[in-house]
């Protein structure tokens, strides 16, 4: 026999991304089981095949077991033959045989096995790589497709993966739409009665330090380390950043010339802002570029309470609050300190003895939010299924 079969099995294993061992085992057993098929051996026969790659020739091997008193010749083995071979053997050895084939044409047993087992075995083996590439891909972003709608939770493709993007991780702002692909950040892949399934997200803040490190080469070789992310998904989002080589710079390297990089994430986020900041060690000056573009005057820390006094140009403070405080709460996410914003006006009024108003404190001040009690993408998954 020719090399002709083990080619075709190179073949289909690089078309379908399936590492051709494995194709070879399902072959060789699929063909084990026709030679006993084909010589009228039981099906309890213990018979192996072996593909010689090199030469594309199977060998066939039986397995007998040591008996005293032979009742099958298919199956079984005398001791005083076994012993005469190799005296090591004793009674419920197996003995390993292997089977003149050369009246049989092993190519046709090959090529009439190969195509069944080989359609039998190459879905069920390419769902298997395809989850166990996905299993990898958990914490990371992967494309997908937008395949149907069921009540407000999207199904999404995932290659041959389905995923779920469930209503509590969509983005408000976002419209999706059928077919529409994008880019989710894997939350975990769980294995369900109905197969498998990714539950995926577009809110969670990795997902733009993700796609950022798409765009920033020099994140995914290590010379950028993105140290904290902040988000208000679909509004605004804020992202640290400090450089491990001195000769790089972390926030020019992550805009890109003429915003390009920055830009490119911001246009996969449907138009959310992406703004890059340096990150830095001391937290004063860490709080001062957080609350940027707002030029910040001083910092006054309380370490005990993980409490800030952040004051800023009395023209500064719309700008460091931000449109709907978004700005100083992301400032307070992502350096993890409780901010308390004053213009010098207003400061000098506190320190006078006069209160500010319930209004102002309530829109100057932000606190890193508290944890929210989630429920866990497996209580999401038991959540829709019940539904």
């Amino acid at each position: 026999m020719n090399r002709g079969i083990y080619e075709g099995l190179q073949q289909l294993a690089q078309e379908r991304d399936i590492p051709v061992e494995e194709l070879i085992e399902d072959l060789e057993n699929a063909m084990a089981k026709a030679y006993k098929k084909h010589v009228g051996m039981p099906e309890s026969a213990i018979v192996t095949v072996s593909l010689d790659t090199r030469v594309g020739e199977f060998h066939v091997y039986a397995h007998k077991e040591v008996v005293g008193v032979v009742t099958s010749d298919q199956t079984q083995i005398s001791l005083e033959e076994a012993q005469k071979l190799d005296e090591k053997y004793e009674v419920g050895d197996l003995y390993e045989v292997e089977v003149p084939t050369e009246h049989l044409d092993m190519g046709r047993i090959a090529a009439s096995t190969a195509m069944q087992v080989l359609k039998q075995n190459i879905r069920e083996r390419e769902n298997k790589h395809a989850v166990d590439e996905l299993k990898r891909r958990e914490g990371d972003i992967v494309s997908a497709t937008i395949q149907r709608f069921e009540g407000r939770n999207a199904i999404v493709a995932i290659g041959r993966v389905e995923g779920l993007l469930a209503y509590s991780e969509q983005v408000p702002t976002e419209r999706y739409r059928f077919n529409e692909r994008l880019r989710v950040y894997v939350l975990q892949v769980i294995d369900r009665e109905k197969g498998i399934r990714a539950m995926v997200s577009r809110t969670h803040p990795r997902l733009v330090e993700r796609l950022l490190a798409l765009e920033v080469p020099e994140i995914e070789e290590g010379q950028i380390e993105v140290k904290a992310v902040a988000r208000e998904p679909g509004v605004r989002a804020k992202v640290a950043v400090t450089s491990r080589n001195p000769r790089v710079d972390a926030v020019g390297s992550c805009i890109g010339h003429r915003g390009a990089r920055v830009q490119a994430v911001t246009d996969e986020l449907f138009g959310e802002r992406v703004d890059v900041i340096l990150w830095h060690s001391d937290p004063q000056l860490f709080i001062m570029e957080a609350l940027g573009p707002a030029r910040v005057n001083r910092v006054e820390l309380d370490e005990e309470k993980t409490e800030a006094m952040v004051v800023v140009p009395n023209n500064q403070l719309s700008l460091a609050i931000g449109r709907n405080g978004v700005n100083v709460r992301l400032a307070s996410k992502l350096t993890n300190w409780k901010l308390n914003v004053r213009s010098e006006a207003q400061l000098a009024q506190e320190r006078s003895g006069k209160s500010l108003s319930p209004e102002e404190i309530q829109h100057s001040s932000a606190s890193p939010e508290e944890p929210k009690v989630e429920e866990t993408p497996v209580e999401a998954e038991q959540a829709h299924a019940a539904g």
